[in-house]
């Protein structure tokens, strides 16, 4: 079930229902849904690019997971660029990597000015021991007005252990965040806050891949300038290269032709 909250357009492409905002359109929208007051709706953020416009068309939970987000922001530049070329444009890329600290920066904002009633309440969920606990302290030491509820590093295989997954649901739960960071990869994460956001409390879920060791100093971004001209899946490739060189090999091989697809039926 979707939940808008304001009055905005979508765009459907390559399978997907993308929301058609801006950065602050999206920082906005998460933060109404903090304001809303209802803990009983969770509510949650994916953010497709490339490989999972890809992933999306033969796994069918995937596409559930994703007809249940509360907001598909276009994470992807080859994501906006396609919507453009199709004449279905999207306002700009909105990455899971920016949403983060955008929605931090908006919470120090406000503290600044002394409007912000209660810190910020965030929940680290994933990566490796040890690094959300790093980000942790760089995330509260870097925004004021942002406070860490909590942070987890579930076991490996974890999705697969029923106990396991109860223990993590009530651990976020018992924490009272305001909002998720989700970072166990695609599409690991979408699957699982599909299947769980029934059972949180929690306003807000943001499924943000490596954001997480991002935040810890553990990985580095692409320089700002290859993000602007759309080239951080390269950085990402040259920094990662057996990880990665299969799956863009294919990415590069089924996109085209799910953009022709489109294409033709436009």
């Amino acid at each position: 079930m979707r939940f808008p909250m304001s009055n905005h357009s979508k765009v459907n492409l390559l399978g997907m229902q993308l929301d058609a905002l801006d950065m602050q359109q999206a920082v906005d929208t998460v933060w109404q849904w903090r304001e809303a007051n209802q803990p009983a709706t969770c509510r949650y953020v994916v953010t497709p690019n490339v490989d999972h416009a890809v992933m999306l068309q033969a796994n069918r939970r995937l596409q559930d997971a994703y007809a249940g987000a509360g907001l598909v922001l276009a994470d992807g530049a080859p994501i906006v660029w396609a919507s453009r070329l199709l004449r279905r444009p999207v306002p700009e890329r909105v990455a899971g990597s920016d949403l983060a600290p955008a929605l931090f920066a908006h919470a120090a904002r406000l503290h600044a000015a002394g409007t912000l009633d209660q810190p910020l309440r965030v929940f680290l969920l994933g990566a490796a021991p040890g690094v959300a606990d790093r980000a942790a302290g760089k995330i509260a030491h870097r925004w004021p007005g942002v406070e860490i509820a909590g942070t987890l590093s579930p076991p490996l295989g974890f999705e697969h252990d029923a106990a396991e997954n109860q223990r993590i649901v009530d651990a976020v739960n018992a924490a009272a965040p305001d909002v998720v960071l989700l970072g166990l990869g695609a599409p690991k994460q979408e699957l699982w806050i599909s299947e769980h956001a029934s059972q949180l409390r929690v306003p807000a879920v943001l499924c943000i891949g490596a954001t997480i060791d991002f935040l810890a100093g553990e990985k580095r971004r692409a320089p700002r300038w290859m993000q602007r001209v759309g080239l951080e899946w390269f950085h990402r490739l040259a920094t990662e290269p057996r990880r990665l060189a299969a799956r863009y090999a294919r990415d590069a091989w089924v996109f085209p032709r799910l953009l022709w697809r489109d294409w033709r039926g436009c």
